[in-house]
């Protein structure tokens, strides 16, 4: 089989239904769209999730909770994540996105304590957990806010 041989397959392609080209073509007049009503005008149609008038189903369905529109979104990065730092280094939030540790909007960084910490770095302007404290003051760190 060459290039110039290849054909969709056979009755797979249908010709453009022309609309309101006359009495001739059995679609003129009205065009397909019927007598009247609100989708035989011009622009005229329904808005997405009506249903005639029946209660729709987003009025149908129960709603359970409250969605704090006002909650500040935290990302969380563990201690051990901070051990791939060189000693010395400050760690704040440019230095977390650089390393691929946090991505997004975010609010808030909090450091918890999972894992072991074998370098010194001090961690700036991050929430941290009791834990990740004493872990990284252990391991001769210091937190500033």
């Amino acid at each position: 089989m060459n290039l110039h041989e290849l054909a969709p397959a056979e009755r797979s392609r249908h010709k453009r239904k022309r609309v309101g080209r006359g009495p001739g073509s059995g679609m003129g007049k009205t065009s397909t769209r019927g007598h009247k009503g609100l989708k035989a005008r011009s622009g005229g149609s329904v808005r997405p999730g009506f249903e005639g008038g029946q209660m729709p189903l987003h009025r149908r369905l129960p709603k359970r909770g409250f969605k704090n529109i006002h909650r500040d979104v935290v990302a969380i990065v563990n201690v051990a994540d901070l051990d791939q730092f060189e000693a010395g280094i400050v760690i704040n939030e440019s230095a977390l996105r650089s390393a691929g540790l946090i991505k997004g909007a975010i609010d808030k960084i909090k450091i918890l304590g999972d894992g072991e910490v074998t370098k010194s770095f001090s961690v700036k302007k991050c929430l941290v957990s009791k834990t990740a404290r004493v872990k990284i003051e252990m391991a001769g760190g210091n937190i500033e806010q």
